[in-house]
């Protein structure tokens, strides 16, 4: 093993045993290079005042050589923050600015001890460094029966990983912490479970209360006490969508200090939260009390950023920067918030009006971009073909019985057409069938 990647692991056994435990045997082996090209470059960066013939890019004019017709498109920008790399933790700049707006939205964490958010290519790429750093051949990774497909790919088949579901809704149609819980205990023989919390849900737009969120952190803390190593991950992807009386902060800073045996991580980025979902910006923070293993954890995954994507792309990271920097975010972000929310309410109030009859029941939703339908009588592909060959309207199939409906991306003066649309394919699947 590389002695930069035992130096590391040195530093979790004795700052963090039980992190360093939950390491996959990638996890253990990965370490991020000082003495490589990038920090020889760094250095040469700093120090080489006359020519710095170091990193792979060219310079024309003491900037970075570029093409005028590609400048002109983004003359607002200089161009050093555009065409050079990005370090593989990406920006520092847009670092220092997230970790700010994370305190800012999440008040709880002024109190929590966590690292500095390490840029990824958006969401799934964070996700897939949690895999690789902590998911080794038939390790649990416990999620809820609706979930997003990729999970499957990027923890069961990249990785090896056992899929370990358990249902989203209890009897009450709340959230399933029971049964989380013993999904969770059920592990105890292998002493270690990873749990993505997908909050607002995709596909159900469901977001716990505080109440419920409680009954997590305990159902979290119930397997640390029974010997579990636990990575709790949340997903916080539609972060900040949230319409009703939910939970307003991600789970993560409650799960940060829950119990020694587990490991918060939290996942999220400028995708969805700031409408910007071609520009692959996201972010990947650890929390402990340790700052060794907060370093120690974050050369691990930018050794693994940099064993795979290198960096994440320089010119959306300034954009998102851009952002916010900009006095007039938080005035238009909250202008988009409450046109989305405008949608969600939307869709429940001609949901709740007893027009579509018992054509279908609904899951409970309250946040995010989504929301499902439980169709009763007819499949859910059937009715997705229908719509889709009949009347051109496009919806997502899930399983037998659920159809996941995106208001998102619905004008609000359009839904009831949709929803109208919908219930009429609905009833015509179903005369067809008893045909």
């Amino acid at each position: 093993m590389n002695s930069l990647a035992q130096q590391l692991n040195e530093t979790l056994q004795k700052e963090s045993p039980n992190v360093y435990d939950m390491l996959s045997n990638l996890g253990k082996a990965i370490y991020f290079p000082k003495e490589g090209i990038l920090s020889q470059s760094a250095e040469a960066k700093t120090k080489a005042k006359k020519f710095n013939a170091t990193i792979g890019i060219a310079t024309e004019g003491g900037q970075p050589m570029h093409l005028k017709l590609i400048q002109d498109t983004l003359s607002a920008y200089n161009p050093k923050d555009l065409y050079e790399y990005a370090p593989p933790g990406g920006k520092p700049e847009l670092r220092n600015a997230w970790r700010a707006k994370m305190i800012k939205d999440n008040p709880s964490l002024a109190n929590i001890n966590f690292g500095s958010p390490i840029a990824t290519n958006a969401l799934t790429h964070g996700l897939s460094i949690v895999a690789d750093l902590f998911a080794d051949n038939g390790d649990a990774v416990v999620i809820p029966n609706k979930n997003w497909e990729n999970y499957e790919l990027t923890f069961g088949i990249r990785r090896g990983a056992e899929i370990v579901e358990y249902p989203l809704y209890n009897d009450n149609m709340r959230f399933n912490s029971a049964g989380l819980r013993e999904a969770l205990l059920a592990q105890k023989d292998k002493g270690k479970a990873i749990v993505v919390l997908n909050f607002p849900n995709n596909p159900t737009g469901y977001t716990p209360d505080a109440r419920e969120g409680e009954e997590i952190v305990a159902a979290v803390r119930d397997a640390a006490e029974a010997g579990i190593n636990v990575v709790a991950v949340t997903d916080d992807a539609y972060f900040g969508l949230f319409f009703e009386d939910s939970l307003q902060e991600s789970l993560f800073s409650k799960l940060a200090k829950v119990h020694p045996r587990v490991l918060a991580v939290k996942v999220d980025g400028a995708t969805k939260e700031e409408y910007v979902w071609g520009f692959r910006v996201g972010f990947i923070t650890y929390a402990s009390d340790s700052a060794a293993t907060l370093a120690a954890l974050e050369q691990k995954t930018i050794g693994i950023i940099r064993a795979t994507i290198s960096s994440g792309p320089h010119p959306s990271q300034t954009f998102v920067l851009h952002a916010l920097q900009s006095p007039d975010f938080d005035q238009q972000k909250d202008e988009k918030f409450h046109i989305m929310k405008g949608r969600a309410n939307r869709v429940k109030s001609l949901l709740d009006s007893g027009r579509y009859g018992d054509t279908w029941e609904y899951y409970p939703f309250n946040s995010g971009y989504f929301m499902c339908l439980k169709l009763t009588r007819v499949s859910a592909e059937a009715v997705r073909q229908h719509l889709l060959e009949q009347y051109g309207i496009g919806t997502i199939a899930l399983g037998e019985t659920d159809l996941r409906v995106a208001f998102s991306c619905i004008e609000e003066e359009n839904l009831e057409e949709l929803f109208d649309t919908i219930h009429k394919a609905v009833t015509e699947v179903a005369a067809a069938k008893q045909v």
